[in-house]
Parts: structure tokens; sequence; C-alpha cells
């Protein structure tokens, strides 16, 4: 049996261990199967029709998929140590790229786990992500059946290697984690899965406005961001309680936070995991939220600063390299900030 074989098995196995879950998405997915005439009506019946100017729901279930690549890639070489077969990689939209996962000492790997509870989540949230790519290729693809509409897995990087993307958005945090190797124990998988699940949350949350005449993909979209929420607290809850210990690592994931904060404008809203003070009593900070108890958003544009590493209006670097794929060049540039 192949890595490969052995992964989707792996998949199998978790997904059948969670049928309800599962459930869901195949539900989801066969409601958000377009008609043709439903393709018709938003415009959507052929590629060359999805390169139009104006930001169609395709697009942004386009952007979607580009972020659940990267997760999905990331956690199944920390959990398994090998990616995603190549059938969920192909689409018509954008060139399929590599995914660079590094040589010799930080390159992408299974994680060598010691606790049991960590190696488990991370396959838990490994399945999820896989699910998560899988849907969002069926939504895309309709009822037509063709993936011309679906974006390809566009180049990734996940080295943890010198020179990695991870490497940078370590050296780029103050303190800096400079050496920072994602895969090398369980904290270290803790801190670079925190680099992407609060961005994933904020990402779907920003998203609503464009999927609110498409009552389909709006609870398709609100079912993923509650998903991710969750790999969000159980992220920020392991490194929270780690950190009573180790308390390097709630300054590691505060740096990561300033990290992201300085890069997707000047507004403050990310927020780490250090306890704060509310009316004279230690709280926790679990859950970042807004002075209204609710969940902050970023723009596409806000969410690709973070990811490509970089404040300043670009379409490329980071973790993407080459860019994401998406029909809409207005949804593949980071914003000025």
């Amino acid at each position: 049996m192949t890595q490969t074989d052995q992964l989707i098995e792996a998949f199998d196995a978790e997904a059948r261990r969670r049928e309800d879950r599962r459930d869901f998405f195949r539900n989801m997915m066969g409601a958000a199967a377009m008609t043709a005439a439903g393709a018709a009506s938003l415009s959507l019946a052929t590629a060359a029709q999805a390169q139009s100017t104006a930001l169609s729901e395709v697009d942004v279930l386009n952007f979607a998929l580009n972020l659940e690549y990267l997760e999905a890639q990331f956690y199944s070489y920390a959990a398994y140590g090998t990616g995603l077969p190549n059938n969920l990689l192909t689409g018509g939209v954008g060139t399929q790229g590599a995914v660079i996962t590094g040589t010799g000492a930080g390159s992408a790997r299974k994680v060598n786990f010691t606790d049991p509870a960590i190696a488990a989540y991370a396959r838990e949230i490994a399945a999820d992500e896989v699910a998560h790519v899988t849907f969002l290729r069926t939504a895309i693809r309709g009822s037509s059946g063709s993936d011309a509409l679906i974006a390809a897995q566009p180049t990734i990087n996940i080295s943890g290697s010198s020179g990695g993307a991870f490497a940078a958005a370590a050296s780029s945090t103050s303190p800096s984690l400079a050496g920072f190797d994602p895969y090398a124990d369980d904290n270290s998988f803790l801190l670079a899965a925190y680099i992407f699940e609060d961005v994933g949350v904020t990402a779907y949350k920003g998203a609503a406005g464009a999927l609110i005449n498409n009552k389909t993909y709006l609870e398709a979209a609100a079912g993923i961001l509650a998903v991710e929420a969750y790999h969000a607290a159980l992220v920020r809850t392991a490194l929270y309680a780690r950190g009573l210990n180790v308390a390097s690592l709630r300054t590691a994931a505060d740096s990561i936070s300033n990290l992201r904060d300085s890069v997707d404008g000047s507004t403050d809203l990310d927020q780490g995991i250090s306890p704060t003070t509310q009316s004279g009593n230690l709280v926790s900070n679990i859950v970042p939220l807004d002075s209204n108890g609710l969940a902050f958003s970023r723009t596409s544009a806000q969410t690709l600063n973070v990811v490509y590493l970089n404040r300043s209006a670009v379409s490329s670097g980071g973790f993407f390299p080459a860019g994401i794929n998406n029909g809409n060049a207005a949804i593949r540039t980071s914003g000025a900030n």
C-alpha cells in the first residue's frame, strides 16, 4: 500500500467515525450543485465568463479553496508525512503548482508527536481540511461535472527549512522566532497551526457579505467557518494550557498575532493568547472578540497580506510563492497597508 493509499484510508476511517459531520457536507454538496439554468443566471456557465471583473460567488469559493489547499497540505504532512492526492489538486483556473516541502532539517514531514492528544488533534484537523477541499471543489463543479471553474492548487510553500515560508514568518516576529521548525515537536506544530487558524475564521466571516444573495453558498461557508472556529479554539486552548508550564509558548503566539496585525492594516484587530484582566479579574483569551463579543473579519486583501507575509499590495509571496489561483484578478492581490 502506498503512502497516498494509507493517507486516503486514514481519512476515510476518520470520516466514518464522524458520520454526522460527513452527512452534513454530503447534503450541502448536493444542495450546492447548480443546475444549468442556475449557472446561466449567475453568468458562470463557462470558464471565460468566470474571468469577469465582477466578483462572483465562485470567485469567493475559489478564494476559500486556495486557503483550504494550504491548510490541508500542512496538516496532512504534519499528521501523516504526505500530501493530498493529485485528483484533489487539478482545476481549470490557474496553473497547478507543486508543494514546496524543503530539504534536510525543517523539511515538511510527519511530526514526532509525544502527546497522543496533540497527535489526535492533528489527524482530526487534517481530515476536516481535506473534507473542505473536497466539498468546495464539488460545490464549484456543480452539476456540470466539469472542473473548468475550479481553481487548481497553486504553488504552496510549507517548508520549515531555512528560506521557507514558516522561517520567513518566524523571523518577522518580535521577539524573533528565527530557526523555528513547525514539524519539530508538538509545541512547534501548535504554533504553526496558530498561524493559519485565526486567519481562516476571519476570512470566512469576511466573505459572508459576498455570498449573502446565495443562501446555499452562505450556509456552506457558515458551516466551514464554524469548523475553522472549533479548530482555532482547540489550538489556542492547547497553547494556552501548555503555556502554563512553558511561558515562551504564549509569548511566541502573541508574536505571531502581532505579525498578522502588522501586515493586515493599521487597525489593531488580532489578539494573542496571553491572559487579560477584566473587572480586576484575570481571564484567558481563548476566543478573540471585539467589544460587542463578535469575531472580527478580514477582507480578501487583508487575508492575502497575512499569507503572502507582506503589508504591501503584492500578488504573491510567503506561503503562495506564485500567488493564488483565481479567475478574478481583483481577488489575487493583497492590500496596500
